[in-house]
C-alpha cells in the first residue's frame, strides 16, 4: 500500500482508497480526494509538512497526517 505521503515531488498518483473515519474522512472527500482523483504533488515543505498538490484543476495543501490516509497508485 503506498499513501500520499509517499509519493516524490514532481510525481502523479491516482486515489485509490480513503481511510479514516468521520470528520476526518468527510473534510477529505470535500476537498476533492476521492477515489479516481488525479493528483500531481507539486511541493513540500522543508520538515514535510504540508504537502502542497493539484488535485482537479487546483492547489491544495494538505497536512502529513492526512497524506497517510490517502491511499495511492
Amino acid at each position: 500500500m503506498k499513501t500520499l505521503k509517499e509519493v516524490k515531488v514532481g510525481e502523479s498518483a491516482v486515489v485509490v482508497k480513503l481511510h479514516g473515519e468521520g470528520a476526518t474522512k468527510r473534510r477529505i472527500m470535500d476537498m476533492g480526494l476521492t477515489r479516481g482523483a488525479q493528483v500531481y504533488v507539486r511541493k513540500v515543505a522543508p520538515l514535510g509538512d504540508p504537502v502542497e498538490i493539484t488535485v482537479r484543476g487546483y492547489e491544495l495543501s494538505i497536512r502529513k497526517a492526512d497524506a497517510e490516509l490517502i491511499e495511492v497508485e
